[in-house]
């Protein structure tokens, strides 16, 4: 850490404190912190010494992350939002593999003509598709089981509709996921997609989960 600490100025330092630890930067942007106490614990820490500094590259810091209401923003754009809830969900991961892809062309175009649910997310290791249970059987049989690494039945779809400003407000994807982990409720899977933030949960937790994001959201608009 010294040799670090040799290379970046204890400015740069306490700042990357504060970035890798939302919860501590959160507290800074709302003036809710003992900078003393916080400066203590950076120094223990980073194995740094002159307590004066970071107390003061705290400080100048948390003047910077006042100007910048990125939580304000969020909260206006959740009371343009509204929430939907979809049952009897499944999902099926593959090995990503061409042949995945084109098994599914034909399979998808259906699913999609009746308006029915159909997600597709790929990643560097596999292919992930999302739709309803019902589909299940012939989704299987398209992709073959040769390919199919884990199968997932009677999931829940939780989709958070927003405003297009979406894309350009920072953190509100994380800052829905992250009152949903401090609650207990473990994602399957999530994606964000343009206007549409889509969360999918086991059915014992659907209702908590669609109960805090509402909460969110009637919070937001009051």
């Amino acid at each position: 850490m010294k040799e670090q600490a040799d290379r970046k100025s204890t400015a740069e330092l306490t700042r990357e404190y504060i970035d890798s630890h939302p919860s501590i930067r959160d507290c800074i942007s709302k003036d809710l912190i003992n900078y003393s106490s916080l400066a203590r614990q950076i120094m223990k820490e980073l194995n740094l010494t002159h307590e004066e500094a970071i107390l003061a590259a705290c400080r100048r810091y948390a003047l910077k992350l006042s100007k910048t209401d990125f939580e304000g923003q969020i909260i206006s754009l959740f009371k343009e939002s509204t929430i939907e809830l979809k049952t009897r969900i499944c999902i099926v991961i593959a090995k990503n593999d061409w042949m995945v892809l084109k098994n599914l062309e034909d399979i998808v175009k259906k699913i999609l003509a009746e308006k029915s649910v159909c997600q597709i997310i790929e990643s560097s290791s596999a292919i992930t598709v999302m739709s309803e249970d019902k589909h299940l059987p012939m989704i299987q049989k398209a992709i073959g089981g040769e390919y199919i690494q884990r199968v997932r039945e009677d999931l829940a779809e939780i989709t958070v509709k927003s405003p297009s400003r979406i894309e350009d407000i920072p953190g509100s994807f994380a800052y829905i996921s992250s009152i949903l982990a401090e609650n207990g409720i473990n994602l399957v899977e999530a994606v964000s997609c343009y206007t549409d933030t889509i969360f999918v949960v086991e059915k014992g937790v659907v209702m908590r989960a669609f109960d805090i994001l509402s909460k969110i959201i009637e919070k937001s608009s009051a």
